[in-house]
């Protein structure tokens, strides 16, 4: 079985990206949820994936991504779930940690070595 990813608030180019590198590397299926309502409204139907993905900065609405974790975490259905902040900056990445995040990385880094041995940690 295909192990699955939600990502969250990425744009069409970086959500096509990211699911083309998770499906070649990993054999993944990224579903995409523009924020956190939609994305909630996915879990409820389709269940706990992989890992979820969560862009900074949302971009259907500009939205904070630091937001979607905290809910995500906060809700006893979903808390357990592995989540990855996708964001360059080291001080959101701490942030998310704080939160409960897994370490994550920046659309940059996605092919990087050290990006795909984490991300192998939860779909490899």
């Amino acid at each position: 079985m295909s192990k699955r990813v939600l990502s969250i608030g990425q744009c069409g180019f970086d959500h096509g990206s990211i699911s083309s590198t998770l499906q070649k590397q990993f054999g993944a299926v990224t579903a995409a949820a523009d924020d956190y309502d939609e994305a909630a409204q996915w879990l409820k139907i389709q269940g706990l994936p992989d890992l979820v993905l969560v862009n900074r900065k949302l971009d259907a609405d500009g939205g904070d991504g630091l937001a979607v974790i905290r809910a995500i975490k906060a809700e006893p259905t979903t808390a357990a779930v592995p989540v990855m902040l996708v964001s360059n900056y080291p001080e959101y990445q701490t942030q998310a940690a704080t939160l409960g995040a897994v370490p994550g990385f920046g659309k940059a880094e996605l092919n990087r070595p050290e990006t795909l041995e984490k991300l192998k940690g939860y779909l490899g």
